[in-house]
This record gives structure tokens, C-alpha cells and sequence, in this order.
């Protein structure tokens, strides 16, 4: 996912004593739709078609606000400050 800022990152919820390293977050959220849900590639377009990337990069990048929830085809996805992606 890109924003004028360039691709959104975030950082899985860790353990403080593990290595992590950023990662897309399209990637992530794509992972855990497919994890939660029956949905494949054909069926999802791309994240940024479900959320603005600067609302997004508020929560994970910036910190500005704690969640974010957006829908996906039908599943409600949150995202949190903390790396944590939930697929209800």
C-alpha cells in the first residue's frame, strides 16, 4: 500500500526481547484475511481500495490514533497502533 509518503509499514504485535523487522502492510492485513477467512487473491482487490493510506499511517506509522476498522468484502478488518490485525 502507498501513500504520497511511500509504502505503509508496520510492526506485528512482538515480544520486547525478539528481533522484528517492518513489514508492508498491505502484506499483513492480506495475511490475516486469508488466515481468517475463505478469501483469496481473485477475491480482494487491493487494500488500498478499502483504506486511505493516511488514516492508515495515523495508527501504525504515526501513532496519532489507536485503531482503525474498515470493511473488506464483506469482513470487518481493525487494525491497531500496536501491529495487531483482527478480521471479525
Amino acid at each position: 500500500m502507498k501513500s504520497e509518503n511511500g509504502t505503509v509499514y508496520m510492526i506485528r504485535g512482538h515480544d520486547d526481547d525478539e528481533w522484528v523487522s517492518p513489514e508492508p502492510a498491505e502484506a499483513v492485513i492480506t495475511e490475516a484475511l486469508f488466515d481468517a477467512t475463505d478469501l483469496t487473491d481473485d477475491d480482494i482487490d487491493y487494500i488500498g481500495s478499502y483504506v486511505d493510506a493516511a488514516k492508515l499511517r495515523g495508527v501504525v506509522g504515526d501513532g496519532d490514533d489507536d485503531t482503525i476498522t474498515f470493511d473488506v468484502e464483506g469482513n470487518e478488518v481493525t487494525v491497531t497502533a500496536g501491529g495487531t490485525v483482527t478480521v471479525a
